[in-house]
């Protein structure tokens, strides 16, 4: 949905969630979803974890020297090293975050709710989906769908086929992690 001088990036936040959860359902794709209090970072949602099985995610919305955008989804505990993943991934020079304004007019949704089921809304494909490796080790994963205040547990092949159905190929790496006690 685009922006309009009326309207605010906040007022916009949820503006998606139903078509993610209507493509997973034309898919097939089988997720339950759960209702819960806003939740902006990993350890704000760290206390879900009794109530939510599966691999949880960490998602970033990079940008590379010649602005080329990336959407990396990793475990949430991958200590994830920026200054060595762009050798990994392809990109041209140093990674860093994309703003929000970015976020928005790409994926459509606001800091908090970064997901690869916003990949619905960047129907150009100018996001590469990344994905880490050992995420991929889970039988299912849990992604906002579109905005922080639900949580849906997705197959992992249903993850992966729902991102190929937005027109998007997912980039698995093992994604290059921070030695202990680095910043």
């Amino acid at each position: 949905m685009p922006q309009t001088a009326t309207q605010s990036l906040p007022e916009l936040a949820g503006a998606g969630e139903n078509a993610a959860l209507a493509l997973l359902a034309r898919l097939g794709i089988a997720c339950h979803t759960r209702a819960h209090p806003p939740l902006h970072t990993v350890e704000e949602s760290r206390a879900l974890r009794g109530e939510i099985a599966g691999g949880h995610t960490k998602n970033l919305f990079l940008k590379d020297k010649a602005g080329s955008l990336f959407l990396v989804t990793a475990e949430e505990d991958s200590p994830l090293d920026l200054k060595a993943m762009d050798k990994i991934i392809g990109a041209k020079g140093r990674l860093s975050f994309a703003t929000a304004e970015q976020l928005f007019a790409h994926l459509g949704i606001l800091p908090g709710s970064v997901s690869p089921l916003a990949l619905i809304h960047d129907r150009a494909a100018r996001v590469r989906c990344v994905i880490e490796r050992r995420l991929l080790a889970h039988a299912e994963i849990n992604v906002h769908p579109l905005v922080n205040t639900l949580t849906s547990t997705v197959p992992r092949d249903g993850l992966l086929a729902y991102i190929r159905a937005t027109g998007h190929e997912p980039e698995i790496h093992d994604l290059p992690h921070r030695a202990p006690g680095a910043g």
